[in-house]
């Protein structure tokens, strides 16, 4: 994919590839298809005048968009390991998993700079946090510098000696390390060689492949929209970080494929935003009501995506057919081609394929990626997920999983709803519901339409229910159980219902 992603912008080097918005929801170009070509070919010279060779390993902390698509052509191109450099996995993760692969070069824009130096104070707050990077190792610039940053990455190198295509890799080497978020229990880096990571952008582009025009805008921003789009022909546009903005941005814009996550919908939706065509989600939980919402705000179809970072995609699910699930659990879909699952004696789900992590950093290889879910399939082969399994509620000798029954608490209004445990005393937990109503929705009227919901719960039926914002964490903004646990606990002490 990405040797073609290389000759299909050559072939059609004027036309725009990268696109942002104004304030006002209009277009403008980012970069041509030859600007980003021209600019892969830049750092690749510059990279292997450096005397990097294949097998390097590369730290990565560029924002996506052109100059980071760029970079990892050029370390594609080269042989090179990136390690990706996400500040939202966490400072100490990053140090401490790079020591197992300390980068040749760090490869860094001004933001990402700002974050591990003199931001650092103002980045915590928003949970993004970088470790020093020269302690890493060298350091290069990529795109404007600012005041304090390291010397740029060198233009103009001469591109004798520079490999052509892919050079000749062996497939089996490795082409990217991903860091896990630092929220869960055992961050790890993630392995993914260059067959691996080839089988899964092929597979993302065999899922996004049907229906429209190759040449109509996408919207998006991650390397598996970026490659698979501008491969086939398509202009990808940056959603707008302002949900204001980028509910003028789907208006003007009117793409046929729209990638956001599950709070990107939920803010635009809240801006009074309308979809049009396919729109795709997944990294956090996506319920049947948001699916729902977004069709109603116009979209053709909504898909809730299941990935993790040791696979993607696995599996994926149109809001109709999750909507007609009545199950215990949330239903993820069907196993994408390609991809294998077995449950094991624990009930947790474990998934193989083409697409699937090689190894952790400093493990052994594995073929099959404890994914950490609970999970079964049903009569139709399909996965449905009944938590995480982590995330167990002790109640009175019962153990309850929240994910078999969050999905009932997701009713119209409610716009995030989990269960967690709260400490009840002798080892004892209390089951407690969380709910974040929708601007606008009053408290009485959700109460009242999920009595019904809870009371079908049976045995797993909370102690109590609470309505709050849910705290999020995590790159992907996910549900933080930990903070919702600690909140529950306050709420329902305060409200003299505590043990």
């Amino acid at each position: 994919m990405l040797d073609r992603l290389e000759h299909a912008l050559r072939a059609r080097p004027e036309q725009p590839a990268v696109l942002s918005a104004t304030r006002s929801g209009g277009t403008r170009v980012r970069a041509t298809r030859g600007e980003i070509a021209a600019l892969a070919d830049d750092f690749a010279a510059a990279l292997h005048a450096r005397g990097l060779r294949a097998g390097d390993t590369v730290g990565v902390a560029v924002r996506p968009g052109p100059r980071a698509l760029a970079v990892l052509l050029a370390l594609w191109r080269l042989g090179l390991r990136g390690a990706v450099l996400d500040p939202g996995a966490g400072a100490e993760v990053l140090r401490a998993r790079l020591r197992l692969a300390r980068p040749a070069l760090v490869l860094a824009d001004a933001p990402a700079q700002a974050v591990a130096g003199w931001a650092r104070p103002l980045a915590r707050r928003a949970a993004l946090e970088l470790p020093e990077l020269a302690s890493l190792g060298p350091v290069a610039t990529v795109g404007p510098r600012l005041p304090g940053c390291a010397p740029a990455l060198e233009r103009g190198a001469p591109r004798a000696g520079v490999p052509a295509g892919d050079g000749g890799y062996d497939e089996n080497a490795d082409a990217v390390i991903v860091f896990t978020s630092g929220t869960t229990s055992r961050p790890r880096a993630v392995v993914h060689t260059r067959a691996g990571l080839a089988a899964g952008m092929e597979t993302v582009s065999a899922l996004f492949a049907a229906g429209g025009d190759r040449g109509e805008p996408v919207l998006g921003g991650t390397f598996f929209v970026l490659v698979p789009s501008l491969a086939h022909g398509a202009p990808v546009a940056l959603p707008a970080r302002s949900p204001a903005t980028l509910a003028r941005q789907l208006d003007r814009l009117r793409p046929r494929d729209t990638y956001l996550t599950p709070p990107q919908l939920r803010d635009a939706l809240g801006a009074g935003a309308r979809f049009g065509g396919r729109v795709w989600t997944g990294s956090a939980p996506a319920s049947a009501e948001l699916l729902g919402r977004v069709r109603e705000a116009g979209a053709e179809q909504a898909w809730g995506v299941y990935a993790l970072t040791e696979l993607f995609p696995a599996a994926a699910v149109e809001s109709r057919e999750k909507a007609a699930f009545e199950g215990a659990g949330d239903l993820v879909g069907a196993p994408l081609p390609g991809v294998r699952t077995a449950v094991d004696a624990d009930g947790q789900l474990l998934l193989a394929g083409p697409a699937a992590r090689h190894r952790y950093l400093g493990e052994a290889p594995d073929p099959w990626v404890a994914t950490g879910d609970r999970a079964a399939l049903d009569g139709a082969g399909r996965i449905v997920l009944g938590g995480r399994c982590k995330d167990m509620v002790l109640r009175r000798a019962e153990n309850i999983y929240p994910g078999l029954y969050e999905p009932g608490l997701h009713v119209p209004g409610v716009e995030l709803g989990v269960l967690v445990g709260v400490p009840a005393g002798d080892g004892d937990e209390r089951l407690v519901a969380v709910v974040q109503p929708r601007p606008g929705v009053p408290e009485p009227a959700l109460r009242a339409a999920l009595s019904e919901p809870l009371r079908r719960m049976g045995t797993a039926q909370p102690d109590a229910l609470l309505f709050a914002r849910i705290p999020l964490s995590g790159r992907s903004r996910k549900p933080d159980r930990a903070a919702v646990s600690a909140l529950a606990a306050r709420l329902v002490t305060a409200a003299g219902t505590g043990p």
